[in-house]
């Protein structure tokens, strides 16, 4: 693989990613993503595709997540930086961003003529609700495969109850979260 340092290398053998492949996969996430990309991103990605395992995913989402901006398309960027360098996050981040631009611009036009349409306020609460259900199963889907231990259970409870239970501010609790991460890290290194 290539990143932006100009080496090259290639995690366990695997064949290189291509800038082409890398478009036309971030295409298909930013055409099917509509509505959350997410749960799309590691279908395509880690089931897919094979680029990456799941907690390879996991790591990348998890330091997007941390970052300004949408966690996917960090998560793009670091994609691409690793298997293509600079023209690689170019590549994603157009794959990426290319159909829902198109289907956007052309669903602003409907829409501006269809919002007082009760069925159509009806079609779109049913959408909310369906891309909330695919952000839960990815993230099951994602804890079943990576075997969190005890120490990230921790940090998975803890982010829920902050977030969920007390109505916490995202960024204060992922600030916090991360630095009881890194201190259990650091707990569980031999001395």
């Amino acid at each position: 693989m290539v990143s932006l340092s100009g080496m090259q290398h290639n995690d366990r053998g695997r064949a290189p990613v291509t800038k082409a492949e890398l478009f036309l996969g971030f295409l298909k996430i930013g055409l099917l993503g509509f509505g959350g990309v997410g749960p799309w991103v590691r279908h395509v990605i880690v089931e897919e595709r094979r680029w990456l395992t799941d907690r390879e995913f996991a790591e990348i989402l998890g330091a997007g997540q941390i970052l300004p901006g949408p966690n996917t398309t960090n998560a793009a960027v670091f994609i691409g930086d690793r298997f293509q360098g600079l023209p690689g996050v170019l590549a994603c981040l157009l794959g990426m961003m290319a159909m829902p631009l198109v289907i956007v611009t052309s669903l602003a036009v409907v829409y501006d003529r269809l919002a007082s349409v009760p069925e159509v306020n009806a079609g779109l609460t049913g959408a909310a609700a369906a891309a909330a259900g695919l952000v839960l199963g990815t993230a099951l889907k994602m804890i079943r495969n990576i075997r969190p231990g005890p120490a990230a259970w921790l940090v998975i409870t803890l982010g829920f109850a902050a977030v969920a239970v007390f109505r916490w501010p995202l960024v204060p609790v992922v600030i916090g979260l991360v630095l009881v991460a890194i201190g259990l890290a650091m707990l569980r290194r031999p001395a």
